[in-house]
């Protein structure tokens, strides 16, 4: 092999050498573009107001654009301009304060408000100066239906508590149970080695079905309804009592009946000793008159006996 061959040899190995210690990076796979989100559905809702105040409850189930109106006609004076400002929860909102112009003799206070999760929920109140205010109460559907008087059960029994929502109202994305304890509310899982708890739901509705009462298991339920904007509660009392529980009243009456009938029979009794004892002096004195008006006849006629 000539020289020239031997040299191309060692070139050619010495650059597989020095390649195999390059590091080559590939590329990766091309990143997913993001997807655009979606605009917000905007929601109007406007209210004309005479009188001094307004209250307007909104519902809301999503997220949404919401743009809130007052329309104003009652100032007599027709002012050209009045200052009008917007407050969430009795707060003014930052940049809030605007002058307000008189259109076609109303006042026109108009804002948009980006509802987006429970914390945008609240009071909304547009205020026109000191004289007029509308209060836009936004909040998750409420439960229309709500039980004054407490669930009573006994001890050992098993209750059904359920909670409900109205056909008119959406329905949940989901439902939760929770107890009270104490100052905070304690949720409840059904746990798949206890059988003491039961949640079932169904569309608009919620049961809570718990076993093996105890007095520890009185106290308030509270069921939460889940929807995309928040959530909303409703609660109902369970009171657990013992059989004797409902004797109770009764074994007072009869206590008292018992305590009277003895108290009757007592008295009776004293006064028929009272009575008794009366009699007996009365005739131990007549027993003793009788004796002294027959003492002068009998002693005259022994007198005449010895004469």
């Amino acid at each position: 092999m000539s020289t020239s061959w031997k040299k191309l040899l060692f070139q050619t190995v010495l650059l597989l050498i020095s390649c195999r210690h390059i590091k080559t990076k590939t590329s990766g796979p091309t990143p997913t573009p993001l997807v655009p989100i979606s605009p917000l559905l905007t929601v109007g809702r406007s209210v004309v107001v005479k009188g001094e105040g307004h209250t307007e409850k909104v519902e809301l189930v999503n997220p949404v654009d919401l743009e809130l109106e007052c329309i104003w006609s009652g100032n007599p004076n027709n002012l050209p301009n009045i200052t009008g400002c917007w407050r969430k929860d009795g707060d003014e909102i930052e940049d809030g304060r605007v002058t307000v112009q008189l259109e076609n003799e109303k006042y026109h206070l108009k804002r948009l408000f980006k509802i987006v999760g429970e914390e945008n929920l609240g009071n909304y109140s547009c205020v026109f100066g000191n004289e007029a205010k509308v209060d836009f109460i936004l909040a998750a559907p409420q439960m229309g239906e709500v039980r004054d008087k407490p669930i009573v059960s006994y001890v050992g029994d098993s209750v059904v508590v359920a909670c409900k929502m109205e056909s008119t109202k959406p329905k949940p994305l989901s439902w939760n149970w929770y107890k009270a304890n104490g100052t905070d509310k304690e949720q409840i899982f059904v746990a798949a080695e206890s059988r003491q708890n039961e949640i079932t739901n169904k569309e608009r509705t919620t049961k809570l079905v718990v076993h093996n009462l105890t007095e520890g298991d009185s106290g308030f339920y509270y069921c939460e309804a889940v929807y995309a904007i928040g959530t909303t509660m409703g609660h109902v009392e369970l009171k657990v009592i013992t059989l004797w529980e409902p004797l109770k009243p009764f074994i007072a009456i009869l206590v008292e009946v018992i305590v009277l009938v003895a108290a009757i029979l007592l008295y009776e009794r004293s006064q028929s000793k009272k009575n008794c004892s009366e009699v007996n002096g009365t005739n131990v004195e007549q027993s003793l008159t009788q004796g002294e008006n027959n003492g002068p006849e009998e002693s005259s006629s022994m007198r005449q006996r010895k004469v």
